[in-house]
């Protein structure tokens, strides 16, 4: 096991330590009952921060190395954008969001990485130095709270992450940036490659990909983000935190196209025993920050800790209570439960859905737009009545 928890994140990766990241806290917290779908923004960090806590306490425990300050759509442009109102600043909720990231850090071998992402600004045609604007607020929080390293996170359009990045790198501190990017590159058709060398030369040291899209298809994108980096003559470590759910059918714009977007994801999450594969493909691919963004909870993050136990050298604490490959299951009552306390058993696992009428693809919703058409221009008002139905009109052509 590493020895000298002060060791930073690049300290880590340059010594070919595997870093676990954490979960995705807006849709874990939406479930529990403390997160708005719609919004997904995190004042939660000082309505209920035992919430949030909790949630830190049982990533760390699952095996996380990175607490990410819930600062995810944090920024004062979003917190206001299409009517929401919070009762807190931007600076207020990421300032609670550092606090509870650290002093959960503190109770094990973990960072605390403090996060921004895509704005609602960027999308509206702002200019370079109104959106780089709001990301210096956000960043002076992190600066002020000390936290560990910095991500640029969820970012549609590399052009906007650069912005990021040339923001971040200013604090000395480490800088990670991971799109939300599929195979094809981003909204603007920028290739995984190109995107990873913009990035790599704008001053992030850790580049890939998180959300959007599954596990595999996010590995797929970094390993093309891997060649462009290489093939460029630069030097970066990679990360990936993709998401829990199987999403085959999805097109560029990933997993908010699918009709089931946010609510009925369900049948689509991974089991533990996928995300073995997952871990394992990461390893592989030469990936040495691997965690996960929505539809993750920690026994999903467990399930990789443990894939790479024999290469990190330990257990998270979160596996007392789980056997290896199901073997606590030969404490079953049942035996043919009991018959089930084996690897193959559950590698070969092909699990069903449960429902007869249930399609195994989706068609999903192609609407095509992106940064700089009229119908994402965003809005301090709450959507309109008439607006709304509009959009309504335009799903039903679809």
């Amino acid at each position: 096991q590493r020895v000298g928890k002060a060791q930073g994140i690049l300290e880590r990766l340059n010594a070919g330590e595997i870093v676990i990241g954490d979960g995705g806290f807006v849709f874990a917290l939406e479930k529990r009952g403390y997160v708005k779908a719609g919004p997904w923004t995190p004042e939660a960090t000082k309505e209920h921060p035992e919430a949030v806590r909790q949630l830190h306490r049982e990533f760390l425990r699952a095996g996380a190395n990175v607490m990410q300050t819930f600062t995810f759509y944090a920024s004062d442009d979003k917190l206001e954008n299409r009517g929401n109102k919070v009762t807190y600043t931007g600076v207020q909720i990421n300032e609670a969001a550092c606090d509870l990231a650290r002093e959960v850090a503190n109770e094990g071998d973990a960072l605390v990485a403090g996060g921004v992402c895509q704005t609602p600004s960027y999308l509206s045609c702002k200019s370079e130095k109104e959106v780089k604007d709001i990301f210096k607020r956000q960043l002076d929080v992190f600066v002020k709270k000390n936290v560990d390293f910095l991500i640029a996170e969820y970012f549609e359009h590399v052009e906007e992450a650069v912005w990021a990045v040339e923001v971040l790198k200013t604090t000395g501190k480490p800088v990670a940036a991971s799109l939300c990017i599929g195979p094809k590159g981003d909204m603007h058709g920028v290739s995984p490659g190109e995107c990873a060398v913009r990035l790599v030369k704008a001053g992030a040291q850790i580049v890939g990909v998180n959300c959007h899209f599954d596990p595999m298809t996010c590995v797929e994108t970094v390993k093309l983000m891997k060649e462009g980096v290489e093939k460029a003559g630069l030097k970066a470590h990679y990360m990936v935190q993709p998401l829990a759910f199987h999403t085959p059918d999805c097109n560029c714009q990933g997993f908010i196209d699918l009709p089931e977007f946010p609510f009925g994801l369900e049948p689509r999450i991974l089991t533990r025993w996928d995300m073995h594969k997952y871990a394992r493909e990461a390893y592989n691919a030469g990936i040495r920050f691997i965690g996960g963004c929505c539809g993750f909870e920690p026994y999903h993050i467990r399930a990789l800790a443990e894939e790479l136990a024999p290469e990190r050298g330990f257990l998270p604490v979160g596996s007392d209570k789980h056997g290896n490959w199901g073997a606590g299951l030969e404490m079953h009552t049942k035996p043919w439960v009991r018959a089930r306390a084996r690897r193959d058993y559950w590698e070969a696992l092909k699990p069903a859905s449960g429902r007869p009428l249930c399609p195994s693809l989706s068609t999903p919703d192609c609407w095509g737009v992106t940064k700089g058409d009229t119908e994402l221009m965003q809005q301090k008002e709450a959507t309109s009545k008439e607006q709304l139905k509009q959009l309504f009109d335009r799903s039903k052509s679809h």
